[in-house]
């Protein structure tokens, strides 16, 4: 099983839901689901139903930025686990801090 298909069974376990809850969410039969869970090879818009019922987004993330992407989400994990991103202190604007996504594909171009 890829790595991808992995990480859309633990995100899918990780929101409770089962194969079956997938029809209600985005349409997809149990059997369809669990064969792409299984085999993969979905299409694209398939692929954007499944990351829509499943809360989530896909995104190309250039090779050379990966790193810092995954090191970024883990942190982000991290800080979540610990309690330590749930301050009551106001942050500055244009901090680090307050936007750590700031600059980190070199633009601007994720908000919107």
């Amino acid at each position: 099983m890829s790595e991808f298909l992995k990480t859309l069974k633990k995100r899918r376990i990780a929101l409770g839901l089962k194969q079956n809850d997938m029809l209600l969410r985005v349409g997809i039969s149990r059997q369809q689901y669990q064969r792409l869970e299984s085999k993969g090879n979905p299409r694209l818009d398939t692929l954007e139903l499944i990351a829509k019922g499943l809360k989530s987004e896909l995104m190309l993330i250039p090779q050379e930025k990966l790193l810092a992407v995954k090191a970024l989400l883990e942190n982000d994990s991290s800080a979540r686990a610990s309690g330590a991103n749930e301050t009551h202190q106001p942050l500055e604007k244009n901090t680090l801090a307050n936007d750590p996504w700031k600059d980190l594909l070199g633009d601007e171009s994720y908000r919107e």
